[in-house]
């Protein structure tokens, strides 16, 4: 399916070389802030309180937060789980203030919104927590790195792996260096979608590669940029179908599903708009620098390019 055929090759590899240095400062301003500012860690890695409380009746998240918010706590969590009676509130640690206070405070302003609030459950989650499941998610992360570099190295060749993961991992620091930058909450549902964002984006660079593999056989008077600019060129199409439904719904995750999925969505929003770039002009530019050739993908065995003559095999082809 397309929505619309391009007749002329885009000569995407022209600029590839101003794009690349644009995604370079773009990448290093992200590390610097990563190192300079650091992520605003949230409760999950942190620290701090949980409470869990039941209502009567649906609760109003927003009356919740809004009444939490007003005793000083500007990180607070407030969420639905298991049923709209039910919602779970993540407060972080304050000093010269137990668990117990906290919890004591934030069940009278709930009490004071509905009456009917009853507290479940509460607990303090220590820094030794947070930091074991900083470094899960760390695991995690070079998990997937290494899987995907597995995974195209078998599928096309080592050059493209290298390729694919440097635009990857491209999107990922960057999408790191927002949150940096504007110290926006980094959270376990915002670690979730920079996992997601690593295999769409991998998915789109698998995409072009294929059709470069496809355009290798086929056009065997173009060169490689040619090559490379004919398979992005012919998968627009393709790629704005795919990427636009994705973004419709990841917008509407943004727009209506409220706090606690506002940064897991901004993550996302991101990291599909990085993915398509870095895809079109970092992990096909570096490719093609690392100096791909047809003979890389179409690979031949001895034997298939030339058979040796046996006298004494009939069906050898041996002339006596």
């Amino acid at each position: 399916m397309e929505f619309f055929k391009i007749r002329k090759d885009i000569p995407f590899m022209r600029h590839a070389l101003i794009f690349n240095v644009i995604s370079l400062v773009t990448f290093i301003l992200a590390v610097f802030f990563l190192f300079t500012k650091g992520l605003h860690l949230s409760v999950e890695f942190t620290g701090g309180t949980v409470i869990e409380v039941t209502h009567a009746k649906p609760a109003e998240l927003e009356k919740i937060r809004t009444s939490i918010t007003a005793l000083g706590y500007q990180d607070v969590q407030v969420q639905n789980f298991g049923t709209s009676q039910d919602v779970m509130i993540r407060l972080p640690a304050q000093k010269g203030v137990t668990s117990a206070q906290q919890s004591a405070k934030v069940m009278t302003s709930m009490q004071a919104i509905d009456p009917s609030a009853k507290m479940k459950r509460t607990e303090f989650v220590g820094p030794q927590v947070g930091e074991e499941l900083a470094t899960d998610g760390l695991k995690a992360l070079a998990m997937v790195v290494v899987g995907i570099m597995i995974y195209l190295a078998i599928r096309f060749e080592w050059k493209y792996a290298v390729s694919a993961i440097i635009a990857n991992l491209h999107d990922v620091i960057i999408i790191l260096g927002f949150f940096a930058f504007f110290q926006w909450e980094f959270s376990l549902s915002v670690l979730a979608a920079v996992l997601a964002v690593l295999g769409y984006s991998v998915n789109e660079s698998v995409v072009i590669f294929d059709r470069i593999r496809e355009n290798f056989k086929r056009y065997r008077k173009m060169d490689t940029v040619q090559v490379i600019d004919n398979a992005i060129t012919s998968t627009i199409s393709r790629t704005i179908i795919t990427h636009g439904s994705t973004q419709i719904m990841v917008l509407s995750m943004l727009l209506f599903g409220g706090a606690t999925l506002h940064y897991f969505a901004v993550a996302l929003t991101i990291g599909i708009l990085f993915g398509i770039y870095s895809s079109v002009f970092v992990a096909a530019a570096i490719a093609m620098w690392l100096g791909i050739t047809r003979e890389d993908l179409i690979k031949t065995t001895a034997n298939a390019n030339k058979k040796a003559i046996d006298p004494n095999d009939p069906e050898s082809g041996a002339v006596v």
